[in-house]
This record gives C-alpha cells, sequence and structure tokens, in this order.
C-alpha cells in the first residue's frame, strides 16, 4: 500500500471537502461552540446541533458520528482531543486515541474517504509539531491493519500546521504498506 496515494496534507477549509465523513475537532458537548465545530454546525444545519443533543455528549478520546446533513460529507465523526496542560497528563494517548476512534468509526460504517483536522492545536494548544507527528503515525499505524480507506485528507487552517503536517507525512514516505 502506497501511503503517499492515501494520505494527502491539504490547507483549506474542512466543510468545503467532498468526502464521506469529515472528522469535527470537537468539545465534550459536541454542541458546536467554537472553532471548527462551530464552523461544522454552522455549515452542516441546525438538524446536527438536533442529533448532537441525543448523543450525551462525548468523552476525551473518544468518537461519535452523525449525518452530514447540508454538509458536502455525508457523515460528521465527532472526536474530542485533549487539552494541552504541559504533557504529563496522558495528552499523547488521549490524542492517538481521538485519532484511532475516529478511524475505527469511519471502519464501522464503510467510510472510504475521509477529512481530519489537526484535532487539538488549536484552542486546545496542543504542540503542532507533536500533534502532527502523534496524528500521521496514528493514522499509519491503522493503515497497516485491513482498512477500507482510501482516501485520508490531513485539512490544515493555516501555513504552520500545513508545514508540520506535511514534514511529518514525509517522515514516512520510507514506509512499504503491503
Amino acid at each position: 500500500m502506497d501511503i503517499a496515494k492515501i494520505i494527502r496534507v491539504i490547507r483549506g477549509d474542512i466543510v468545503e471537502q467532498k468526502v464521506d465523513a469529515i472528522v469535527n475537532a470537537a468539545n465534550n458537548s459536541l454542541l458546536g461552540r467554537g472553532g471548527f465545530d462551530g464552523a461544522i454546525h454552522l455549515a452542516a444545519g441546525p438538524k446536527l446541533l438536533e442529533e448532537c443533543r441525543t448523543l450525551g455528549g462525548c468523552p476525551t478520546g473518544e468518537a461519535r458520528i452523525t449525518n452530514g446533513y447540508l454538509l458536502p460529507a455525508k457523515w460528521v465523526i465527532h472526536t474530542v482531543g485533549p487539552v494541552w496542560k504541559g504533557g504529563l497528563f496522558g495528552e499523547d494517548e488521549l490524542l492517538v486515541a481521538a485519532y484511532s476512534n475516529s478511524l475505527a468509526l469511519a471502519e464501522e460504517y464503510r467510510i472510504r474517504s475521509i477529512a481530519i483536522p489537526g484535532i487539538s492545536i488549536g484552542a486546545y494548544g496542543f504542540p503542532v509539531d507533536r500533534a502532527s507527528d502523534l496524528a500521521v503515525a496514528s493514522i499509519i499505524e491503522h493503515l497497516s491493519y485491513d482498512s477500507s480507506l482510501e482516501d485520508i485528507r490531513l485539512i490544515c487552517f493555516n501555513e504552520n500546521a500545513y508545514h508540520f503536517y506535511s514534514e511529518a507525512l514525509k517522515r514516512y514516505d520510507f514506509v512499504d504498506m503491503k
């Protein structure tokens, strides 16, 4: 499996991605109060909020799935990344879990294309260099198993994030996955 054909880093807006699912870097309530979460709720329309209210929130590191409503994507996978507290409170493990659980839901729903933002790198303050390495490693580990994912887009909202996610992906160019 050639990871360069499956994983791409894109500078852009996640709500505009024409994929089967987008990942929402949400807060625990899933109620769209700001950042990516608020933008996704705004673009998807009020039915997304109605459905999210039925889920009862989402613990950090876990993931939930809803319909995409007015988005180009059929599904929204909501995950909650950790708030950075200096790296001594299991933040790395929680971030890896957020990616892993999101990808597991994608497999469960037979999703083939997915767009994922930089989870926790905005308001949650996770260092982008560290987060990008963990994200790419998590995704590549997931792909090393029998995955149905054919198109994984890492969506970066600014040039700094784009740089770090691109560099993290380049470090795996030599990996030949069967």
